[in-house]
């Protein structure tokens, strides 16, 4: 079912209602027809935590969709106004939309707060009004509205959200938003999206007539190794967050971790052309990046078992003694 099928059936004014097994599945096959890089639930994403993954990937799929395949602006900004009511409304204890009535398990379950999604609907509003960005800190701005938040989320559903791991998560986030961007340069700009600052364009001396007729130049070159990089170094300092988000779930961050630098790794061995056509990771690709991160998670607690192990015992001192306790 397309998108316009989906939006007739449950959007304004709708009058359908759904149970919450209904709402469940619902979310459940957004998840699995996603058409991002990765998949957003792994067959190792814990068992009992992928209702709330897909949930709320399925706020997030409708939100998107409401600001980028509706085709119009004016349109578009009165359905995410629409889509924030429906969010305040589940918020309040009336879930009327499918998602929303998944949602209110996985808000109610995890103690999450309206802060993140909110921040979400904020970023596509974002989107209907600005087009191009000027300065990279403009573009850092939006990342923290548009991808952040979804690492929040995460933090939440796995239990371990508090302020050191929201930065780190940050880090990570918004790396991998800039790494889509730097991925789809072209496809962006044929629905008249520029993320490429204006400055750093500038800097490199890659003209907006270029950009426009989408000519590969070694200014281009340059511009893109620039951006890269930045990403890069964010990835890398994110990826201290993985082995601070315990279970599986530490698979699931490592993951994204990986594939964003797969995605930097693809862009440089073509020579940073993303104008010609599109990199992509492929399905071997992908699997072996899973595999890497199982492995790595795995190697990492089985050293922390031996060091602990390896640790001599601390005994107690007898009561009454003045030690309390004594090698």
């Amino acid at each position: 079912m397309s998108f316009q099928d989906d939006l007739r059936r449950f959007g304004p004014g709708s009058s359908a209602r759904v149970t919450r097994d209904e709402a469940m599945a619902y979310c459940a096959r957004l998840a699995a027809t996603h058409y991002e890089n990765f998949s957003v639930i792994t067959w190792l994403t814990p068992r009992e935590h992928r209702p709330a993954f897909a949930s709320i990937y399925g706020f997030c799929r409708w939100a998107d969709d409401l600001g980028d395949e509706v085709g119009d602006r004016d349109e578009s900004l009165r359905l995410l106004a629409w889509w924030r009511d429906e969010l305040r409304a589940m918020y309040a204890g009336e879930a009327r939309h499918p998602v929303m009535i998944a949602l209110r398990e996985t808000v109610a379950q995890y103690a999450i707060p309206i802060g993140p999604f909110s921040a979400l609907i904020d970023a596509f509003v974002q989107d209907q009004h600005v087009a191009e960005y000027q300065t990279f800190e403009q573009l850092l701005d939006y990342c923290r509205r548009s991808a952040d938040p979804v690492g929040h989320l995460v933090l939440y559903v796995a239990g371990a959200f508090d302020e050191e791991n929201a930065r780190l998560s940050n880090q990570t986030c918004t790396a991998l938003q800039l790494a889509n961007f730097w991925q789809d340069v072209a496809r962006d700009l044929a629905i008249g999206r520029i993320y490429l600052p204006r400055e750093d364009r500038e800097r490199f001396g890659y003209p907006d007539a270029d950009l426009r007729a989408l000519r590969f130049t070694p200014q281009f070159r340059e511009l893109l190794r620039f951006e890269v990089g930045r990403a890069r170094e964010m990835l890398e300092r994110g990826r201290a967050l993985v082995p601070r988000i315990p279970g599986p779930i530490a698979v699931d961050v490592d993951l994204f971790s990986r594939g964003g630098l797969a995605i930097l790794d693809r862009i440089e061995a073509r020579g940073y052309d993303v104008l010609s056509s599109r990199p992509a990771l492929s399905k071997l690709t992908k699997a072996g990046l899973l595999a890497r991160a199982v492995v790595s998670l795995t190697l990492a607690r089985r050293g922390r078992r031996a060091a602990r192990a390896a640790s001599p015992p601390v005994e107690m001192a007898p009561a009454g003694s003045s030690g309390g306790r004594r090698p």
